[in-house]
Protein backbone atom coordinates (compact mmCIF):
# COMPACT_ATOMS: atom_id res chain seq x y z
CA UNK A 1 0.00 0.00 0.00
CA UNK A 2 1.23 3.50 -0.87
CA UNK A 3 0.56 6.37 1.53
CA UNK A 4 0.49 9.96 0.29
CA UNK A 5 0.69 12.72 2.88
CA UNK A 6 -0.25 16.27 1.90
CA UNK A 7 1.41 19.09 3.84
CA UNK A 8 -0.10 22.57 3.44
CA UNK A 9 2.16 25.59 3.10
CA UNK A 10 0.55 27.10 6.22
CA UNK A 11 1.84 24.12 8.23
CA UNK A 12 5.23 23.76 6.56
CA UNK A 13 6.25 27.30 5.55
CA UNK A 14 6.76 28.85 9.01
CA UNK A 15 9.08 26.04 10.19
CA UNK A 16 12.83 26.55 10.28
CA UNK A 17 15.03 24.38 8.06
CA UNK A 18 15.91 21.84 10.77
CA UNK A 19 12.24 21.34 11.70
CA UNK A 20 11.26 20.89 8.05
CA UNK A 21 13.97 18.27 7.56
CA UNK A 22 12.99 16.37 10.73
CA UNK A 23 9.33 16.35 9.64
CA UNK A 24 10.21 15.17 6.12
CA UNK A 25 12.63 12.44 7.17
CA UNK A 26 10.30 11.14 9.89
CA UNK A 27 7.49 10.69 7.36
CA UNK A 28 9.69 9.31 4.57
CA UNK A 29 11.19 6.74 6.95
CA UNK A 30 7.59 5.58 7.57
CA UNK A 31 7.39 4.90 3.79
CA UNK A 32 5.11 7.87 3.09
CA UNK A 33 5.28 9.94 -0.09
CA UNK A 34 4.96 13.62 0.79
CA UNK A 35 3.17 16.17 -1.37
CA UNK A 36 4.19 19.58 -0.05
CA UNK A 37 2.36 22.71 -1.11
CA UNK A 38 4.95 25.16 -2.41
CA UNK A 39 8.45 24.77 -3.71
CA UNK A 40 11.23 24.22 -1.18
CA UNK A 41 14.03 26.77 -1.24
CA UNK A 42 17.31 25.63 -2.80
CA UNK A 43 18.97 25.99 0.62
CA UNK A 44 16.36 23.75 2.29
CA UNK A 45 16.69 21.16 -0.49
CA UNK A 46 20.49 21.14 -0.19
CA UNK A 47 20.31 20.71 3.59
CA UNK A 48 17.71 17.93 3.22
CA UNK A 49 19.97 16.06 0.80
CA UNK A 50 22.97 16.48 3.13
CA UNK A 51 21.03 15.19 6.17
CA UNK A 52 19.58 12.32 4.14
CA UNK A 53 23.02 11.20 2.95
CA UNK A 54 24.21 11.08 6.57
CA UNK A 55 21.32 8.77 7.55
CA UNK A 56 21.47 6.21 4.73
CA UNK A 57 21.84 2.63 5.98
CA UNK A 58 20.47 -0.84 5.19
CA UNK A 59 16.91 0.11 6.17
CA UNK A 60 16.84 3.66 4.79
CA UNK A 61 17.95 3.93 1.15
CA UNK A 62 17.49 7.69 0.80
CA UNK A 63 14.93 9.94 -0.87
CA UNK A 64 13.71 11.01 -4.29
CA UNK A 65 12.66 14.64 -4.63
CA UNK A 66 11.09 16.74 -7.38
CA UNK A 67 9.58 20.21 -7.50
CA UNK A 68 7.16 21.78 -9.91
CA UNK A 69 7.46 25.55 -10.25
CA UNK A 70 4.65 27.15 -12.28
CA UNK A 71 6.68 30.36 -12.61
CA UNK A 72 9.28 28.66 -14.80
CA UNK A 73 6.82 27.46 -17.42
CA UNK A 74 5.33 30.88 -18.02
CA UNK A 75 6.76 33.26 -20.56
CA UNK A 76 6.32 36.49 -18.61
CA UNK A 77 8.12 39.79 -18.58
CA UNK A 78 9.90 41.15 -15.52
CA UNK A 79 6.99 43.35 -14.42
CA UNK A 80 4.51 40.45 -14.41
CA UNK A 81 6.91 38.24 -12.46
CA UNK A 82 7.57 41.01 -9.92
CA UNK A 83 3.85 41.75 -9.42
CA UNK A 84 3.11 38.06 -8.91
CA UNK A 85 5.99 37.66 -6.44
CA UNK A 86 4.84 40.67 -4.39
CA UNK A 87 1.22 39.47 -4.36
CA UNK A 88 2.27 35.97 -3.29
CA UNK A 89 4.47 37.39 -0.54
CA UNK A 90 1.72 39.65 0.80
CA UNK A 91 -0.87 36.87 0.67
CA UNK A 92 1.50 34.30 2.17
CA UNK A 93 1.27 32.05 -0.86
CA UNK A 94 4.03 29.83 -2.15
CA UNK A 95 3.29 28.54 -5.63
CA UNK A 96 4.52 25.21 -6.78
CA UNK A 97 4.63 21.69 -5.44
CA UNK A 98 7.33 19.48 -3.95
CA UNK A 99 7.13 15.69 -3.89
CA UNK A 100 9.45 13.68 -1.65
CA UNK A 101 9.42 9.92 -1.25
CA UNK A 102 11.60 7.09 -0.01
CA UNK A 103 14.04 5.75 -2.61
CA UNK A 104 12.95 2.23 -1.64
CA UNK A 105 9.45 2.94 -3.02
CA UNK A 106 9.92 5.68 -5.62
CA UNK A 107 11.47 4.16 -8.73
CA UNK A 108 11.59 7.33 -10.80
CA UNK A 109 10.20 10.84 -10.92
CA UNK A 110 9.61 12.25 -14.39
CA UNK A 111 8.90 15.93 -14.71
CA UNK A 112 8.24 18.47 -17.37
CA UNK A 113 7.02 22.05 -16.97
CA UNK A 114 3.37 20.97 -16.70
CA UNK A 115 3.36 17.79 -14.64
CA UNK A 116 5.22 15.33 -12.44
CA UNK A 117 4.91 11.56 -12.90
CA UNK A 118 5.86 9.40 -9.96
CA UNK A 119 6.68 5.77 -10.72
CA UNK A 120 6.75 3.44 -7.74
CA UNK A 121 8.08 -0.02 -7.11
CA UNK A 122 6.36 -2.33 -4.70
CA UNK A 123 8.38 -4.38 -2.29
CA UNK A 124 7.10 -7.98 -2.40
CA UNK A 125 8.74 -8.88 0.88
CA UNK A 126 6.42 -9.11 3.83
CA UNK A 127 7.48 -7.44 7.05
CA UNK A 128 7.66 -9.78 9.99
Amino acid sequence: MITLQYIAHSEFGPLDTASKIRKILRSVKEDKILVIEGKMSPEDEAELITCTMEQIDKRFKGIEIASLDPQKKRNQDFLDVTKRAIANYLLGKNEGLTIIGPASIVKEIKRDPNKIELLTKMNNKRKK
